[in-house]
C-alpha cells in the first residue's frame, strides 16, 4: 500500500458528497450515535461497488450507457426523495441525553445511508478508474478496498460526531433549525441535479 493511495483515498473520502451530507444531517438531527451508525451505513453502501469492481460487473456499468443511466436515475430519484422528506420534516429536534439514542432507529439510518452510496454510480466508476492504478491482482484490490472503506467510516464518523457536538448550540434556535433543514434539502436536491447531469 503506497502513500499515494492513502493520500488520494483521504482526499476522495473527505470531499463532501452525499455520504458526508447524510452523516452530518444524522449527527445534527439525531445525535452522536446516529451519526456513527450513518457512517457505518455509508461504508456498507460501498461493498456492492467493490464487489462489482472485483467481479468485473463494474466494467459493464462503465461501458453501458443504459446500465449507467438506470443506476444514475435511481440515485437521482432517491436524492430528490431525501430532499423532499427533509423539507417536509416538521418534527421537533430535542437535545436530550436520554432521547437522542432512540431518536431514530438504527435500521432506518443504516438503510438510508446504504442507499445513498449504493445508488451512486460514480462510486463504481471511481473504483474502476482508481483501484487498477494501485493494484493488479484481485487480492490486492480487495485489501485496498477494505482500507478505502475503513477510512470512509473513520472520516464520516468524525464529520458526524462533530455535527452532533454542535446540536446544543444549533437546535436551541428554531430559526436555525428551519434554515438547516432547508440547507440539507437544497443540498440533496443539488447533488441529485449534479448526478443527473453526469
Amino acid at each position: 500500500m503506497s502513500i499515494a493511495f492513502l493520500v488520494t483515498t483521504l482526499i476522495a473520502v473527505a470531499t463532501p458528497g452525499t455520504g458526508v451530507l447524510y452523516t452530518l444531517s444524522a449527527g445534527l438531527a439525531h445525535g452522536r450515535r446516529a451519526s456513527v451508525i450513518a457512517a457505518f451505513g455509508c461504508m456498507l453502501g460501498i461493498v456492492p461497488h467493490v464487489l462489482a469492481t472485483v467481479s468485473g460487473l463494474a466494467a459493464l456499468l462503465h461501458t453501458s450507457a443504459l446500465a449507467f443511466g438506470i443506476v444514475k436515475y435511481l440515485g437521482v430519484a432517491y436524492l430528490v426523495y431525501l430532499a423532499w422528506s427533509t423539507l417536509r420534516d416538521r418534527s421537533e429536534l430535542v437535545v436530550s441525553a436520554q432521547a437522542a439514542p432512540a431518536d431514530l432507529s438504527a435500521r432506518t439510518v443504516v438503510t438510508t445511508a446504504v442507499l445513498v452510496n449504493l445508488l451512486n454510480p460514480k462510486l463504481t466508476i471511481f473504483f474502476v478508474a482508481f483501484l487498477p492504478q494501485f493494484a493488479s491482482a484481485t487480492g490486492e484490490m480487495v485489501v485496498l478496498s477494505g482500507v478505502f472503506m475503513a477510512l470512509t467510516f473513520v472520516v464520516f464518523a468524525v464529520y458526524g460526531v462533530f455535527a452532533a457536538a454542535m446540536r446544543d448550540r444549533v437546535l436551541g434556535r428554531p430559526r436555525v433549525v428551519v434554515w438547516l433543514r432547508r440547507f440539507f434539502a437544497v443540498s440533496f436536491a443539488a447533488l441529485g441535479v449534479k448526478l443527473a447531469l453526469t
